[in-house]
C-alpha cells in the first residue's frame, strides 16, 4: 500500500521549470498560489526532492491563517509533514524545510548516505533509509503508508517527478503552463531524469478539465496508465 499522489507543478510555455542556471522564476499569480495552498492544505504531506531545497529553499508551509487554523480544528498538525528526497544526505542543516512552520519533517536517504551527515539532520527531521545508492521510492511511499500518510503532494523537481512517473506511483498531475518562454537546452523540465526511449513506456494521462488562470492554462490530468 502507498499514498495518493498528486504532482503539482508550475511551468513555461516551453515547459520550463526555472532558468538553465536553475534560479526560481514566477511563472504563475495570486490566483494559482491560492490553489496550490489549498491543495497543501488538504495533504498529509508534501514532497520535493534535494535539487528543489538546495536551489530554491522552500519552507513547504501553508500559507494561509485561515487553512492553517482549519487544519488544527480538524485535529491535524499546522503544516503537512515536509519530505525531502536527499539520497546522499545533502540537506543543509539550516534549510527553511528543517526550521520554517511547526510539524514533523522526513529526510528520506539511500543506506549508501554519509553516517556523519545523517547525524547532523537527525536533530531537525526523522530520517528514513530506503533503497541503496539511491532512494527507492516505491519502498519509501510504503514506509510514508506505514505511518498513516495517505495524501501526498509531490512538488518538484524533474529528476524526482521522472523517478516517480516511471516507477508508476503518480496518480494525478496538475500542471499550470505559464505565459513566458524561458529556453535553455540544459533548463529543468517537468519530467528530467532518464527519461522514456520505448512508446509503450510512456505514461499515458487522461485530461480531467483546463481552465484559463492568471493569464495561463491550468491542466488537471489522471495518469491513465503506465506501460509498465
Amino acid at each position: 500500500m502507498r499514498p495518493y499522489v498528486v504532482v503539482n507543478v508550475a511551468v513555461s510555455a516551453d515547459g520550463k521549470l526555472s532558468t538553465r542556471e536553475r534560479r526560481q522564476v514566477k511563472i504563475s499569480g495570486k490566483q494559482d498560489f491560492e490553489r496550490v495552498d489549498e491543495l497543501k492544505a488538504t495533504s498529509d504531506a508534501v514532497m520535493v526532492g534535494i535539487g528543489t531545497v538546495l536551489a530554491d529553499n522552500p519552507s513547504l508551509t501553508i500559507k494561509s491563517p485561515e487553512r492553517i487554523s482549519a487544519r488544527v480544528k480538524s485535529g491535524r498538525s499546522e503544516h503537512p509533514v515536509r519530505i525531502v528526497v536527499d539520497s546522499s544526505a545533502r540537506t543543509p542543516p539550516d534549510a527553511k524545510i528543517l526550521h520554517k512552520g511547526s510539524g514533523k519533517r522526513l529526510i528520506a536517504v539511500s543506506e549508501s548516505a554519509s553516517e556523519g551527515l545523517i547525524t547532523s539532520l537527525s536533530d531537525y527531521a526523522d530520517i528514513i533509509r530506503a533503497g541503496y545508492g539511491k532512494v527507492d521510492l516505491t519502498m519509501l511511499l510504503e514506509e510514508l503508508y506505514q505511518i498513516n500518510i495517505r495524501f501526498l503532494m509531490v512538488e518538484g523537481g524533474g529528476t524526482l517527478i521522472w523517478s516517480l512517473l516511471s516507477a508508476g506511483l503518480v496518480d494525478e498531475l496538475f500542471v499550470f503552463t505559464g505565459k513566458i518562454i524561458i529556453g535553455g537546452l540544459n533548463a529543468p523540465t517537468l519530467a528530467d531524469g532518464q527519461g522514456f526511449t520505448i512508446e509503450s513506456e510512456f505514461p499515458r494521462l487522461e485530461c480531467i478539465s483546463a481552465d484559463i488562470s492568471d493569464e495561463g492554462v491550468l491542466i488537471h490530468w489522471k495518469v491513465q496508465n503506465f506501460g509498465l
